[in-house]
């Protein structure tokens, strides 16, 4: 089968690598279409240690089942699906307690398996959700990064009255706007230097700015919520700044890996603040019902490629594409 395959910082080609063997308890899934990660960009660029080359990325697809191992009866060839790329053991205390993205047995596709920046990609079933004929499969490919922004949302257990803030205007950051109005937000703040992307988040609803001086007095008494989606220094210091007595903040960017924090201050105002990494399966399964249902949409903000403009792609994204908010990669078509 054709892959992209990743061999070292900033290098990535189209080669013919072995098709995936299945395993007993996995399905064989034509990939149609995968979207491209900030994590994956992290990791083109050399600065993830958790993509080493040479590698099959891709861990936000969308496509059809193509063949089934021998003890999987819940699907069928021809299946429209995505998945939650995620794999667990599904037997610790973790998994057992509705917390498996900390398991410590998991493994990402596209990171510790080979990933679906190629033509077929092996998954077990149970990670495996049918697609509503009404939804693309370009909506499909965005259910495992709307799942971390509903994963966020439900850590901060966001009332339909509060104030959010969230630094960043990424695809992860856009769809944490959009889940918070899920749940009731009206009042939601997005922060970035990016003018196009700001234009993106207002369009969806949300008061963009490049810095909270642009509010006035509305952002002196501070914010119920905050979500620091760029994950710099900065941004994490700026999110405790920006939370009132009382207020929780969560860290879901892994830009840098340490950040000195005013732990005094939030020592005295009593801040709530949780790390926040990917998703459970009750969180996805929620993406994928929202997004059946509708509640969100980037499709007018999303461009696609061929598979085969994968690195360009990756290019584009670090050198400014402008006002889109993902790209995604088209593998085939049925």
């Amino acid at each position: 089968m054709k892959a992209l395959v990743y061999e070292g910082p900033r290098t990535m080609n189209i080669r013919e690598v072995p098709t995936p063997e299945l395993k007993p308890d996995e399905v064989l899934i034509r990939v149609e279409r995968v979207g491209i990660c900030g994590s994956e960009l992290g990791g083109y660029l050399g600065h993830n240690s958790l993509r080493k080359p040479p590698l099959i990325m891709g861990h936000e697809f969308a496509g059809v089942v193509e063949q089934l191992g021998v003890e999987v009866a819940t699907l069928k060839q021809g299946d429209r699906v995505t998945a939650n790329p995620l794999v667990t053991c599904g037997t610790c205390s973790y998994c057992r307690n509705g917390q498996s993205q900390l398991c410590g047995a998991r493994a990402l596709l596209g990171a510790h398996r080979p990933g679906a920046f190629a033509e077929f990609v092996a998954v077990p079933a149970k990670n495996v959700y049918h697609l509503p004929d009404h939804v693309s499969m370009d909506e499909g490919a965005f259910a495992e990064p709307f799942a971390c922004a509903v994963h966020i949302c439900r850590l901060l257990e966001l009332a339909p009255t509060d104030r959010l803030l969230v630094y960043g205007a990424g695809p992860i950051g856009l769809f944490a706007l959009q889940a918070a109005q899920v749940y009731g937000l009206r009042d939601i703040v997005i922060i970035d230097l990016n003018e196009s992307r700001l234009e993106i988040a207002r369009e969806l609803g949300g008061i963009a700015v490049t810095g909270l001086d642009q509010l006035g007095a509305d952002a002196d008494a501070g914010f119920d919520a905050v979500i620091d989606a760029v994950g710099a220094e900065v941004t994490r210091s700026k999110s405790i700044q920006a939370t009132r007595p009382g207020g929780r903040v969560v860290f879901t960017g892994l830009h840098e890996a340490e950040s000195k924090l005013p732990v005094n201050d939030m020592i005295r105002s009593e801040t709530w603040v949780k790390g926040a990494f990917a998703y459970s399966q009750d969180d996805f399964e929620t993406a994928m019902k929202w997004i059946g249902q509708g509640r969100i949409n980037l499709l007018k903000w999303i461009e696609t490629a061929p598979l085969s403009d994968g690195g360009a792609s990756f290019e584009k994204l670090i050198a400014g594409p402008g006002k889109v908010a993902k790209i995604i990669l088209r593998v085939s078509e049925q």
